[in-house]
């Protein structure tokens, strides 16, 4: 096949996933169901196809091997989504990579593809859980997590079908990723992610792809601030405690962090106020707080700035704080070795190399605790991302795939050795 035959398999592929949903007249694919174990089985008889031997695991990762021994290259992405989500972030991963493994078959080395179940962390808050899972480094405290519906991990995973005494017991841990009980988690070479920008620019300088080279550290925090409840009509403001009104100065210090601290970016995406009427005083807020830079110190600096203005506000306005950090994920620099090769064949397409560094998180800070990890950015058109408006181009699709085509071939020699 050609390179924009290629491209447009992928594309057609992403679009049949983009079918499968939770939600009417939406994509939204979270963790643990029943749209996401549809899209498992569909990638898996892809994965099929294109020659390997696939094994699902019980977090519903989808693996594909190829038939040579030893540690593969590992190629991949996550098949789980934001609410709301567009057809590239994640999926587009997944399909060049069984892309790429196809047509390399066997020559390439040891190859395995692996879509990951659930790196949005969109319905536990568990940013790389099924990588983390990969890994062997599944935290069996997660099980007790609830969604929005007050449905427990463990529960979601029973309904899904997985052995879940398995994720239980600490000395099954290893198994997640393994196999046998109590083994470790299997060794790779080095991961290599094929992934749209989520940014503008590639766009902005006419580039098809960017070589990235470090992923920011981030810090996701759960906040509550409670105050009392009461009649919206009869209570005065000096004898309010007014849990939103103190949730708004915390949210308007946030984008103080933002405007202020170069590099960083700090998010409120989710608030939620309780009892939610409208002739009641908001007695209780809960809201989530994304705070991402690429130096870590820099991110824990403006997480404690944060902490202690919340704390001054609550004191001040007579109200209570629950703070606690759901996730902390240190800057990821990309392998230089693999990064170089990236690089050369990016090169050798005759394009201009341009380096990024990723605002977003990605599956590969997990497994840079591992193995060498390198990603390629594919341009995406406004730089739109976690939106229905993602788009790409096929003909950057093609070029996306015989790069990391080259990279396969460059890598196969020094790993076979």
């Amino acid at each position: 096949m050609t390179p924009e035959e290629r491209a447009a398999r992928v594309l057609a592929r992403a679009d049949e996933l983009g079918q499968i949903s939770e939600d009417e007249g939406r994509l939204t694919r979270r963790f643990a169901t029943p749209a996401l174990a549809e899209a498992g089985r569909l990638i898996a008889g892809w994965m099929t196809e294109a020659g390997l031997v696939v094994t699902v695991d019980p977090v519903g990762n989808v693996r594909g091997r190829n038939g040579s021994a030893g540690a593969p290259l590992v190629l991949g992405s996550h098949y789980d989504t934001v609410r709301d989500a567009g057809r590239y972030d994640g999926p587009l991963g997944v399909l060049c990579a069984i892309e790429v493994a196809g047509a390399a078959g066997d020559s390439g080395g040891p190859l395995e593809v692996v879509a990951f179940s659930d790196e949005e962390g969109a319905r536990f808050a568990v940013a790389y859980l099924g990588s983390s899972a990969y890994r062997g480094r599944f935290d069996r405290a997660w099980l007790e997590l609830e969604d929005a519906g007050g449905i427990t991990m463990a529960a979601a995973l029973s309904a899904a079908g997985a052995d879940v005494g398995s994720l239980r017991d600490l000395r099954l841990q290893q198994a997640v990723a393994s196999g046998p009980a109590g083994a470790a988690a299997p060794e790779i070479a080095a991961y290599v992610e094929v992934h749209i920008e989520q940014g503008p620019v590639l766009e902005t300088e006419g580039l098809p792809v960017g070589v990235v080279s470090s992923i920011c550290g981030q810090t996701r925090l759960r906040v509550a601030i409670t105050g009392r409840a009461a009649h919206a009509g009869t209570v005065p403001a000096g004898l309010r405690a007014d849990a939103l009104t103190g949730a708004a100065e915390l949210v308007l210090a946030v984008e103080h962090e933002l405007r202020e601290s170069e590099g960083l970016v700090a998010t409120v995406g989710e608030l939620v106020v309780e009892p939610g009427a409208s002739n009641v005083v908001p007695g209780r807020v809960a809201l989530s707080i994304d705070v991402r830079h690429a130096d870590d110190a820099a991110r824990e600096s403006a997480v404690a700035r944060l902490e202690a203005q919340a704390r001054a506000l609550v004191d001040e306005r007579q109200l209570g704080l629950d703070w606690s950090v759901v996730q902390s994920t240190s800057a990821t620099v990309m392998d230089a070795e693999l990064t170089a090769c990236l690089c050369e064949a990016v090169a050798a397409r005759g394009l201009p190399v341009r380096r990024l560094v990723s605002g977003a998180g990605h599956d590969g800070v997990v497994l840079a605790e591992d193995a060498p990890v390198a990603m390629l950015f594919v341009r995406c058109r406004g730089g739109v991302s976690h939106s229905p408006l993602e788009s790409v181009e096929a003909a950057d699709v093609a070029v996306a795939l015989l790069v990391v085509d080259d990279a396969v071939k460059r890598l196969a020699a020094p790993r076979a050795g």
